[in-house]
Formats: C-alpha cells, sequence, structure tokens
C-alpha cells in the first residue's frame, strides 16, 4: 500500500524525489506522508479533496487486503 500512494503522489507534484511514504514506528496500518513544502498544496488539493480522495483510495485498497489503513500528511 505504501508503494500505491507513493506512485500516485510522485505523480501530483513537481518534486517526485521528494516525496516519501512510511510505515509509522510500532504500526503498519498508519502511512507517513511526506513531501516537498512547495508541493503541499497540490497533495492537500482544494478543500482537502485532493487528501481525502488519497485516503478513499488507501481505504478501498487496504479492505481487499481485510485490513485498515491510515494516511498522515506531514509537513
Amino acid at each position: 500500500m505504501q508503494k500505491l500512494i507513493e506512485n500516485i503522489v510522485r505523480e501530483l507534484v513537481d518534486s517526485p524525489d521528494e516525496v516519501s511514504v512510511s510505515a509509522k514506528a510500532g504500526t503498519d496500518s498508519v502511512l507517513e506522508l511526506k513531501v516537498a513544502p512547495a508541493d503541499m498544496g497540490k497533495v492537500i488539493g482544494k478543500q482537502g479533496r485532493t487528501a481525502r480522495s488519497l485516503r478513499t483510495i488507501l481505504g478501498a485498497s487496504a479492505a481487499k487486503h481485510n485490513t485498515r489503513c491510515t494516511l498522515d500528511i506531514l509537513e
């Protein structure tokens, strides 16, 4: 699921080499997304629509694997 989010976000941003997705320490169900500060607006989107869509895709993928997963976008 990390690769899924990473591939989607790399296509959205201007600096794809600065995108990193990692599992939060101690748990596999929380993914942390880091992007360049200039790309933060592109990842969040207008009124959070892009971020909400990323979380929906992640939730659907996790449900397919019978797990739960959330996405944290770090600044």
